[in-house]
């Protein structure tokens, strides 16, 4: 019974006093109760809501959306949690409209490659009329891969590759993909604790062009993470191709998109712009000084992160830096904060002596 779990599910969350996630803070009995009877029209409940976090009472975040409507229906819970995390997007502010405005503006970072290794932009989108991962049947699983698939065999030019489905893949290319970093892994437990890996691998894959600078990797966590990446800094090129083909597939398949929100993925921390622009960067003077990478990279809203991503390690001084700031600021912006943050660390670093 899914009342009766809920009502479960609520008390572990009340009596638990050492939890310090968004759900926890925000989930009064109050908003409990007016939100526990509704349900979406494609079937969520508060329960799927929810379920995550109070499984794993030691999430950040603890809530997903199980479709997009649940973002407007479960209002009352999603709008605090939004504000908390996406630091100043108000419960009144409405996120702008898309703008990857002047593409040329963006350029090579780190022109005699003495610094940045990497550089990746990546953006989360989902397909109109299909609920996120929890509601999924295995039947739109497969239906919505074959639609991504076909779809991406039209691109031309630089964008041109293949599709690899999970389901069926030999040995040889999982490990083609796993040496090249493209392939990820059935979901973490907080994914697992939100129903999102369920008939996996089907309808799971991977896409990726000739020159493995762009992927698109189809119902992992989103049902698109569309992502472009190459060695150096050359961020203009890099953003370049990943607006040339988030257009192109647009054309073609129609994408999730609220009023206020801006675009609409399974979890509310990429909201907004969902893009996240990232490089991996060597600082060595800087990294002696964790204190004063952490204020440069603060000024510029930049995260920094360790080499393989949260929760790790710099390895050999290596960080990943990118965007904190998803919503309330244009595509344009959020990557131009990427951009000029890592120009004032290149600087600092090579005045450093």
């Amino acid at each position: 019974n899914k009342f009766a779990k809920l009502e479960e599910g609520f008390k572990k969350l009340e009596a638990a006093t050492d939890c310090k996630s968004l759900l926890k803070k925000y989930l009064a009995k109050s908003v409990f109760d007016q939100l526990k009877g509704k349900k979406t029209s494609l079937g969520a409940t508060l329960l799927d809501v929810i379920q995550s976090g109070v499984e794993n009472l030691d999430s950040g975040v603890g809530v997903y959306a199980p479709d997009a409507e649940a973002y407007t229906l479960f209002a009352p819970l999603f709008d605090p949690i939004i504000e908390d995390y996406h630091k100043g997007f108000k419960q009144t502010d409405k996120h702008p409209n898309k703008d990857f405005g002047d593409v040329n503006q963006f350029v090579n970072v780190d022109p005699d490659g003495k610094f940045v290794i990497s550089t990746r932009v990546r953006c989360g989108r989902s397909m109109e009329g299909y609920p996120f991962n929890p509601c999924l049947t295995e039947a739109q699983y497969k239906e919505m891969e074959s639609e991504v698939s076909s779809t991406l065999s039209n691109l031309e030019g630089e964008l041109k590759g293949t599709y690899y489905p999970l389901t069926g893949m030999t040995k040889d290319v999982q490990q083609k993909l796993i040496d090249d970093h493209f392939l990820f892994k059935e979901g973490d437990r907080f994914l697992q604790a939100a129903n999102a890996c369920r008939y996996w691998p089907t309808g799971r894959g991977i896409y990726h062009n000739d020159n493995k600078t762009f992927l698109v990797w189809c119902n992992e966590e989103d049902h698109l993470r569309i992502i472009s990446m190459q060695m150096g800094g050359d961020l203009g090129q890099v953003y370049r191709r990943l607006v040339s083909a988030v257009n192109e597939i647009e054309k073609r398949v129609p994408f999730s998109h609220h009023d206020r929100l801006g675009f609409l993925t399974f979890c509310p921390t990429n909201l907004g712009t969902t893009v996240r622009a990232s490089v991996h960067i060597k600082l060595p003077k800087l990294a002696a000084n964790r204190e004063k990478l952490e204020e440069v990279a603060g000024k510029y809203s930049l995260q920094v992160r360790g080499t393989r991503g949260e929760h790790t390690e710099a390895e050999g001084g290596v960080y990943d830096i990118s965007n904190k700031r998803r919503m309330g600021l244009t595509e344009f912006q959020a990557v131009k904060e990427t951009q000029d943050g890592i120009l004032e660390l290149i600087k600092i670093e090579k005045e450093m002596q």
